[in-house]
């Protein structure tokens, strides 16, 4: 997508603090953190949100997940951490392209919103 910011970042054409990248997923810092650790995990595919996923893309989405919970090791969030995807303007979503939010280092309330 030519317009898409999370495109632009996969293709290089903007940069990110890189947390971790393989040929499938990117991970990378929230320019905006609301926790002391606040990463973001997308699909180097651009698939627009949760909602937009085909059967063919849960190997994909699994990934995803896998990263998350290596990166929270890696980080040492061993007391817990919140994984948050928004779907959709009603739910948040800021960015059209599927990013999952990793967020540790504090306590988190509940509700979230």
């Amino acid at each position: 997508m030519n317009d898409c910011l999370f495109c632009k970042i996969v293709a290089k054409e903007i940069p990110c603090n890189k947390a971790y990248e393989d040929d499938k997923v990117l991970a990378f810092h929230d320019i905006n953190p609301q926790a002391p650790v606040h990463l973001l995990i997308i699909p180097k595919k651009h698939i627009v949100s949760v909602a937009d996923t085909a059967e063919s893309d849960m190997d994909l989405y699994a990934r995803i997940m896998s990263v998350a919970k290596r990166l929270a090791e890696e980080f040492g969030l061993k007391s817990g951490y919140r994984i948050v995807t928004n779907i959709g303007k009603d739910g948040g979503q800021a960015v059209d392209h599927l990013h999952i939010h990793l967020l540790g280092g504090r306590a988190m309330g509940w509700p979230p919103g």
